[in-house]
């Protein structure tokens, strides 16, 4: 069968290929009417996502009779193994699911905070002089900071008890069936470049602890491209978990489903990991598995022009693609003009704002107070777009104060006066997955987390988290670490309807530029009128007016990022209304969107991928 699947993958690869090489000088010649890579189009499903074999994964249960669920927990599991650069099983996931008929719904996969893990705990480390364990590549070593490496950084892995929620309550495969292609790539595939590039530059890191460099140095080397990469230890361990289902077949597939979970977070797997955590200094304990259950969550919502746009909840910072909705909506963007300079102006303010929000009152909802009904109101967005000086940018970190509906909080930061240079770049090792079948129902997901340089959990073969790092010890702040809690993450998947109907599945890897990125796409889709592939690949621009959501939390006033398809006027006048511009790579975006599009009149799923970070599409 996996044999057959390459097969299939090389016809779409150089397919695609061709196709590619083919329209080049017609880009070229005339960007306004061709892409690089063509729209893929079917009616019976199509797979959005990181990389071919774990697009061919969702495929494969497609073609198997599975749901669009079905196909995306086993591409979000295909991804686990094969993009173990971006994402890994010891990560995290936000879904978003819609089912013919049904409600637009979110699973949490987000993990928890160790129980041991507090705020106190790594002040007192720092004032102790281990401000990290191991150094990071571009590391900032701020007092008091939590580790962006290594075991302590790890949060509660989620992604296993998401895709069996996922499963259990909107999928019809069993887990063995939608695990097999993962446990294919575990027992080796050919590694590419950008793996052995990731390798090969996090080496230093990944040299600290001998259970990765076991995987990812075998023989103490880095793989060359081409050679077979193999995870035995993670494939075992999904055959055990694979096992444990079976052996629970006859209570049914529930059951079996919850056999396969406990065994994970209430039996030998929690116990080996526990027990490597104890002996590397980690935080993670049997009881912080025990204590953690993803769950099934309503979204967070609004409606720009008639269309219907959901996000998961203020532990994302999903919502603020909503405030940024709800701030354009009283603009005519369409007027202004695609990538115009009062286009990018305005578009920018308006994240700049919502983004002050957003690192103002998000957190996790079981532990903060969030004032999430004004934050997401057309009235708070009227008061907020008053804000917007369309003659100058802000260089001031500007959140309102929704508890009092005003625009601006008495209490918001004088002009910043932080970086003003290069901002550098937020984590980038993400991935994506989405998919409609011919039913209409949507799965959309962005996993995260476990990247390199990992941690190997002992010999489970399990990369562990790095979400930790989210977090801030600002003691009184929504995002504050506390035992138990979810970071507040920036990973945030999309369900847009019409009129109730399916409309677009899309997500993208991207950190804190992550919205920026959807925010435009849909825009293209919406306002401009562009099909789904002349959305992802159209130039785009991104703020660093934020505070980032890694490390140091760094925040750089003004900062914004146009790529160099971006016509040199209109750059130029982005400078003199105050915009400190850093010019990009032709396709330097950081982001890499996938979206997959459903027609109800027609049946007809059209699906299209980022060439900038090599996403994939397949329609069937």
């Amino acid at each position: 069968m996996f044999h057959n699947a390459m097969y299939r993958i090389s016809r779409w690869t150089l397919y695609s290929t061709a196709v590619a090489v083919g329209l080049f000088w017609l880009v070229a010649m005339d960007p306004a009417k061709e892409t690089f890579r063509p729209v893929v189009r079917g009616r019976r499903g199509a797979v959005a996502g990181g990389h071919p074999l774990s697009v061919e994964a969702g495929l494969r249960i497609l073609e198997a009779g599975g749901n669009a669920v079905d196909a995306g927990v086993a591409a979000l599991l295909a991804a686990s193994v094969i993009e173990f650069s971006h994402f890994g099983f010891g990560g995290e996931v936000p879904i978003l699911i819609k089912m013919r008929g049904g409600d637009v719904v979110v699973i949490n996969g987000q993990g928890t905070a160790p129980l041991l893990a507090t705020r106190e705990f790594f002040l007192q480390r720092a004032e102790r002089g281990a401000t990290r364990d191991v150094p990071t590549i571009g590391e900032n070593t701020a007092v008091g900071k939590i580790p962006s490496t290594g075991p302590l950084a790890a949060t509660v892995p989620g992604v296993l008890d998401a895709a069996i929620v996922a499963l259990d309550r909107y999928g019809t495969k069993s887990l063995a069936e939608v695990m097999q292609p993962a446990i294919e790539l575990a027992d080796g595939f050919p590694v590419d470049e950008l793996r052995v590039h990731y390798i090969e530059q996090r080496r230093e890191i990944l040299s600290q602890w001998p259970t990765s460099v076991r995987v990812f140095l075998p023989g103490g080397k880095v793989p060359r491209v081409g050679d077979v990469f193999v995870q035995s230890d993670l494939a075992r361990t999904l055959r055990e978990l694979v096992a444990a289902e079976k052996k629970h077949a006859a209570q049914g597939r529930h059951q079996a489903l919850m056999a396969a979970r406990d065994y994970f977070y209430r039996g030998p797997i929690a116990r080996r990991i526990a027990t490597f955590m104890k002996q590397v200094g980690g935080l993670l304990r049997e009881e912080d598995f025990a204590r953690f259950h993803a769950r099934v969550e309503s979204p967070v919502k609004t409606t720009y022009r008639g269309y219907e746009v959901y996000k998961a909840g203020f532990w994302t910072q999903g919502p603020a693609m909503i405030e940024m909705l709800n701030l354009l909506e009283g603009f005519d963007l369409k007027a202004m003009g695609q990538n115009s300079t009062d286009y990018i102006h305005t578009v920018t303010e308006s994240m700049k704002l919502a983004f002050a929000d957003r690192d103002r009152y998000y957190g996790d909802p079981d532990f903060a107070k969030i004032p999430d009904r004004a934050l997401l109101s057309k009235e708070y967005a009227a008061l907020r777009r008053a804000l917007i000086d369309p003659e100058r940018a802000s260089l001031t970190h500007r959140w309102g104060d929704p508890w009092k509906m005003k625009a601006l909080a008495p209490d918001v930061a004088a002009p910043a006066s932080g970086p003003t240079g290069d901002a550098g770049t937020s984590p980038l090792d993400t991935t994506c997955v989405n998919v409609i079948d011919k039913e209409g129902n949507m799965f959309s997901a962005t996993p995260s987390g476990a990247w390199l340089p990992s941690v190997i959990a002992g010999d489970t073969g399990i990369p562990l988290s790095q979400r930790l790092q989210s977090f801030v010890l600002d003691e009184g702040h929504p995002n504050v670490l506390e035992p138990g809690k979810r970071p507040r993450i920036t990973l945030t998947p999309t369900i847009v309807l019409k009129d109730g109907q399916p409309f677009l599945a899309l997500s993208t890897p991207g950190g804190d530029n992550q919205d920026q990125a959807l925010l435009q796409v849909l825009l293209n889709i919406i306002e401009f009128g562009m099909n789904v592939q002349e959305a992802v690949e159209a130039p785009r621009f991104d703020t660093r007016h934020l505070m980032s959501s890694f490390d140091a939390h760094e925040f750089h006033p003004g900062a914004l990022y146009v790529e160099a398809r971006i016509a040199p006027e209109v750059i130029d006048a982005l400078k003199r209304r105050g915009h400190r511009i850093t010019v990009r790579p032709p396709w330097g975006n950081p982001a890499a969107v996938t979206v997959v599009r459903y027609d109800p009149q027609t049946g007809v799923i059209s699906a299209g991928a980022d060439p900038r970070r090599g996403r994939y599409a397949v329609a069937w």
